[in-house]
């Protein structure tokens, strides 16, 4: 359609708030929107020759709840507007902390007096006493229409704009049963539901609470991204001066100091030191990484014990961590296709739970019961059937899930990954990058002296490819390099220049070429084992054969272990030549290889494996996977990939170990299998709850215990997810 953006919402107090707000949205001609309440936040696609945001925000406000445009906390901010703008910041980090302290607030003024109500309206001698009764009535009072208030504005704030929801069910049912005990109080009878309604409120604030404490978590999981930054850096001018500045001053070029202890203040990389880096809060990796001159750094990371200077080369919302916030806040704000479907179920739910409450209430009367317990039995019915587990089934989980993905450095895109990752059989893994580090390193050098060798490293240190560069680094002893000259690049061939009157040519061994003795037998040993060789001629006699190899990753073998026992398929696709994949899938147990593919080739296969019934998730970090990642079910990027591999993923791995591939789909299918307990469990207890309130053998006061213990369940059962360990949870999925 056109413009996508995202809303922060307050003012809601369940999920059918967030129904609401959402269908009106969707209603404007030029806007599709998708409200959470778990974030309190909206994500709204504008078509904007038809609607405009504002009004959006505008609809919003007149439904009686405030919007305002999400503000990344990762955005430059200059120093006129440094203030407001934290104090925005602050304020959304603590909305739900404050709704929380509300609630709490609520709940302690109304469980002492619900406590009194509820123990007069049990105990037979006292609950028919003419005191005992106006007692109950006016401790009552507090309870349902101050600790109350939020449900009946929600309720009052819905039917304004004929619109039904979870609060309609609650506000009705104890405002009914209050009315009906000061009736009975005023007349002098002693039927009275005083205690249902002050029960049935504190039940449903205990409830709320319980989620909201428990949604505060994960949220808090994901905002504590945008802590990572620092307030100020030292910078570094053309003198070589150092001066403390804001962060907002920092620009891309500029170089800045990292002391021992310090955050690493935006993305860049070391020009000057040596250190490790504790990358544990952004990429979940728990070992210090070694940086050295060249190394890229990431902002937020903790520097060791070196102090090292560092250019930027991002910052504001193009950071890795602003990338990361922005991709959880992107996958909490949308939906699953499953609660698109709840969502639908329960705009016809609460309608047909009104209907049915009246039945109970007619059919009671005119089977001859008192009014009393026909009215029991119809106030049963709203307080059972309020769907509120139902509502929060879906995106408790996903804000669990999500939240401690981004924890582990496991980013998920949006919720409909979920369901893609647990149809998910077959796992296809680009080689370079992926299962190798993709860095070429010597394994074995035959023949010339220790001066030839000296002069080959001469002429690669001239060159910028990475194979230049690994055979100048292992073949450079310390020593001072002689000089070069006539340096030629070639491209796809190699390099030469001249060394004391030497000519040196280093390249690919062709198939023309013949080589005797041992380079012959070093160059044969090499292409068998899938390595690379390379040789150097000095005036036209071949003289030195360097093998390099790109090396596996240390943890590419126990991930793939990890693959088989979730039942999944591992399959190594590349471009590289045959013996090369065959040998690096040995090295990893990879059993199905497919080599000698080129970029546009990949999709095909996918595509093929898909043709066969085959749901695939496809891993990669270049360029040329993109295409492949889109076409997959389930794509996977590597966070140390190309911008196009990630734009084109469902899920990124920040961390770029391909053991986290295993565990992001461990992870994505047990936040997917949570969503069906939990909606299994909602949808159970209302189908079984609802006949036996209609019925009349179950008490309102009983039913608002129940319902507000279903939604603690669900919640209870979603927030299990912030304990997810991958090792510990990937092996019991089969």
């Amino acid at each position: 359609m056109g413009t996508v953006v995202d809303l922060d919402i307050s003012g809601m107090s369940c999920a059918s708030c967030a129904s609401r707000i959402q269908k009106k949205i969707n209603d404007l001609p030029g806007a599709e929107g998708s409200v959470n309440f778990a974030t309190n936040s909206a994500r709204i696609e504008l078509d904007p020759e038809n609607c405009s945001l504002d009004s959006v925000i505008d609809l919003v406000d007149d439904l009686g709840y405030e919007a305002r445009r999400h503000v990344s906390e990762f955005a430059p901010q200059d120093s006129t507007s440094s203030s407001d703008d934290a104090d925005s910041e602050h304020s959304e980090h603590s909305h739900h902390a404050g709704s929380a302290a509300d609630l709490k607030r609520r709940l302690i003024v109304a469980a002492p007096l619900t406590f009194v109500v509820a123990t007069l309206g049990m105990v037979p001698a006292l609950h028919s006493q003419t005191w005992s009764i106006w007692t109950a009535v006016v401790l009552s009072a507090p309870v349902v229409w101050w600790s109350g208030w939020p449900i009946h504005q929600s309720n009052l704030r819905g039917l304004r704009h004929r619109s039904v929801g979870m609060d309609t069910l609650v506000s009705l049912g104890a405002s009914v049963a209050w009315f009906w005990s000061l009736y009975q109080a005023i007349s002098g009878g002693r039927e009275v539901y005083a205690e249902v309604s002050a029960v049935v409120i504190t039940f449903v604030l205990l409830g709320r609470w319980l989620e909201a404490r428990a949604t505060d978590t994960s949220v808090d999981a994901v905002a504590a991204l945008s802590r990572l930054q620092v307030d100020r850096v030292t910078l570094l001018n053309a003198n070589g001066d150092e001066e403390s500045v804001p962060l907002s001053q920092l620009t891309t070029g500029d170089h800045f100091v990292v002391r021992p202890g310090e955050r690493v203040a935006t993305d860049g990389f070391v020009t000057e030191g040596r250190t490790a880096v504790d990358l544990s809060l952004v990429t979940g990796e728990s070992v210090p990484v070694e940086v050295e001159i060249g190394s890229e750094v990431v902002g937020g990371s903790v520097n060791g014990s070196g102090r090292v200077v560092v250019e930027a080369t991002a910052v504001g919302s193009d950071t890795v961590l602003a990338r990361i916030a922005a991709l959880v806040k992107q996958a909490q704000a949308g939906k699953a296709p499953v609660e698109r479907l709840v969502d639908r179920i329960a705009g016809v739910f609460v309608p047909i739970v009104l209907l049915l409450s009246l039945l109970t209430l007619s059919g009671w009367l005119l089977f001859g019961d008192d009014v009393s317990f026909a009215i029991s039995a119809a106030v049963a019915v709203l307080v059972i059937a309020c769907p509120c587990a139902l509502g929060l089934a879906t995106p408790t989980a996903l804000v669990a899930g999500t939240g401690r993905g981004a924890q582990l450095g496991i980013l998920i895109r949006g919720p409909e990954v979920l369901e893609a990752a647990q149809a998910v059989r077959s796992v296809v893994l680009d080689k370079t990058g992926t299962v190798t580090t993709g860095k070429l390193v010597v394994e074995s050098i035959t023949g010339g002296t220790v001066e030839q060798r000296r002069a080959v490293a001469a002429v690669e240190s001239y060159s910028e490819h990475p194979i230049a560069r690994a055979i100048a680094a292992d073949l450079n002893d310390g020593a001072e390099l002689p000089k070069v000259s006539d340096f030629l690049a070639q491209p796809g061939v190699g390099a030469a220049g001249v060394v004391e009157g030497v000519r040196i040519d280093i390249g690919k061994i062709t198939d023309q070429l013949v080589l005797d003795g041992s380079l012959a037998s070093a160059t044969a040993d090499a292409i068998q084992s899938g390595a690379t060789p390379v040789l150097a001629k000095f005036d036209d006699v071949p003289t030195v054969v360097i093998v390099l190899a790109d090396t596996v990753k240390p943890s590419s073998k126990l991930a793939i272990e990890q693959l088989h026992g979730m039942g999944l398929t591992p399959i190594l696709l590349t471009g590289d030549r045959e013996s090369t994949a065959v040998e690096v899938g040995r090295a990893v147990a990879i059993k199905e290889v497919i080599a000698d593919v080129a970029p546009e080739e990949k999709v095909m296969e996918v595509r093929r494996l898909q043709q066969d019934g085959t749901a695939v998730a496809m891993v990669g970090d270049g360029i040329n996977d993109a295409a492949a990642l889109a076409q997959a079910n389930l794509g996977i990027a590597m966070g140390a990939g190309t911008d196009a591999a990630r734009e084109a993923a469902d899920i990124t791995v920040v961390n770029s170990d391909l053991q986290s591939v295993a565990d992001a789909i461990a992870l994505a299918r047990k936040t997917w299998r949570t969503i069906k307990q939990n909606l299994g469990w909602a949808f159970g207890y209302n189908l079984a709850a609802i006949p036996l309130a209609m019925s009349g053998r179950l008490s309102p006061m009983i039913a608002g215990g129940a319902m507000a213990l279903s939604s603690v369940l669900v919640v209870g059962n979603s927030m299990r997810l912030r304990r997810f360990d991958p090792h510990r949870d990937a092996t019991k999925q089969r």
